[in-house]
């Protein structure tokens, strides 16, 4: 290595020479010493440090024999067991190839070596150079793929990356007007957080961009929590966005998950619809999306309850946003359980009841204990659903597939002792996809019963 100034030039031998498809992907930007310059063809190239990890010279991960299978099905995770031998020692988030115990390629891979799975895919395809450049096309498509909602007026918040399932594994970014909010929640993306931040600034009208990494799976990954500013100034106060007509205040900062939850979009809609003239209960409530929506077309009155005051006084602040004045609703704080017994023993009735509760059960070594906590509420709510009322319920929980929800929800009737029919099945909105790969990206499903 030569070091004059600022400049540094490395030399790489014969064996470590990236192949000419590899090169063919990456800028040709002439700024010696912005990183390690990679030589080829006589040419020097700008490269990430991580973009060395993936080709001729990469650390390989041998699968045990028939192992691959999945891969061959381009799901994109791999599990620790799966794992027979790692030539050389990749650090956390370094571009891996992950090839099958004959040698064949599968994948490049963001390496995750505190968690189980092991390994996330970037892509399947060999020719692939894993560096900025990949991932800056990934985030353009991404939200192109969005376009048409956010021109539409329907809405000025939106899911612009939904993770594995936008070939970004890690990668959640959702957008509040025009501040961007991130999440890097895998070794991998955290690796490239750089990158993926020049990229959105590049790609998009942002003002600001923040970081809630603060979620579990973090931890999971061995990666401290995170929160803060990536670009601009941090929000000073809640976001004002619209959806459907409708104004809601978002605290990108301190509220659940990145502040609002977006996957609901078409659910709110579907409710609204079905709201008119209708006595309301909305359980595990947040900051009223639902029931604001519900009030907006026409509901005859909203009960709403959940056990964050912080969540509820936004809703009663969105209420009034909306021209909505206090009486109009009903805000209860406290724990979610015993407020549906409470109503129990009151014998109050209602003519929809909205469950949209936190996720139970977050893998499935969780479902058990979760299906019991699914049934309680449902049970619950069953038996303060009048007749021919609607019980729109949902789970979030990654470890609770949609047969085993609508098996709890069955079993919930029958102790109930009343009869049900399914009318709608519900699911994540458009901007919350699902690659046909990866059915854990369907996370969220949802069912509306009619009580007869």
């Amino acid at each position: 290595s030569v070091v004059s100034g600022q400049f540094s030039l490395r030399y790489y031998p014969p064996h470590r020479l990236l192949r000419q498809n590899q090169i063919s992907g990456l800028s040709q930007r002439f700024k010696i010493g912005h990183g390690k310059a990679g030589v080829g063809g006589g040419i020097k190239y700008d490269v990430d440090p991580c973009c060395l990890s993936s080709g001729e010279n990469s650390m390989d991960v041998i699968l045990k024999p028939d192992r691959q299978r999945s891969l061959e099905r381009r799901h994109p995770w791999i599990f620790s067991g799966a794992v027979a031998k790692i030539n050389g020692e990749p650090s956390a988030g370094e571009t891996v190839t992950i090839k099958s115990a004959d040698g064949k390629f599968l994948a490049y891979a963001g390496w995750s070596p505190k968690s189980q799975i092991v390994a996330r895919v970037w892509s399947f395809n060999e020719a692939d150079q894993i560096d900025a450049a990949f991932l800056r096309a990934r985030l353009q498509a991404s939200i192109a793929r969005r376009a048409a909602l956010l021109q539409s007026g329907e809405t000025n918040a939106a899911r612009l990356v939904h993770a594995e399932s936008d070939g970004l594994p890690g990668l959640i970014v959702d957008q509040y007007a025009d501040v961007l909010v991130v999440q890097l929640l895998t070794a991998g993306a955290d690796r490239w957080r750089d990158s993926l931040v020049e990229g959105l600034r590049e790609l998009t009208s942002c003002t600001a961009i923040f970081e809630r990494s603060d979620a579990e799976v973090r931890e999971l990954e061995g990666l401290p929590s995170r929160v803060g500013a990536l670009f601009g100034a941090a929000p000073t106060e809640p976001i004002q966005i619209q959806e459907h007509g409708i104004k809601y205040l978002v605290d990108v900062v301190t509220g659940q998950k990145t502040g609002f939850y977006l996957d609901q979009r078409d659910n709110r809609r579907r409710v609204m619809d079905l709201a008119k003239n209708k006595k309301v209960l909305n359980v595990f409530c947040y900051t009223g999306g639902f029931s604001i929506g519900a009030l907006r077309q026409g509901a005859t009155s909203v009960l709403s309850i959940d056990s964050s005051e912080s969540a509820l006084v936004l809703a009663q602040k969105n209420l009034l946003l909306n021209g909505f004045t206090e009486d109009q609703a009903t805000w209860w704080e406290g724990d979610v359980f015993q407020a549906l017994r409470t109503l129990r023993d009151k014998a109050e009735q209602f003519d929809m009841i909205i469950l949209d509760p936190p996720k139970f059960a977050p893998t499935a070594s969780h479902a058990e204990k979760a299906s019991r906590a699914y049934k309680d509420i449902n049970l619950l709510a069953l038996k303060l659903l009048a007749s021919e009322g609607l019980l729109v319920t949902f789970s979030c929980s990654g470890g609770v597939n949609a047969d085993l929800f609508q098996k709890i929800v069955a079993g919930a009737s029958v102790d109930a002792k009343v009869d049900a029919q399914i009318i709608a099945r519900l699911g994540a909105s458009a901007d919350h996809p699902a690659s046909v790969h990866f059915p854990e990206g369907e996370y969220l499903k949802g069912l509306i019963l009619k009580k007869l």
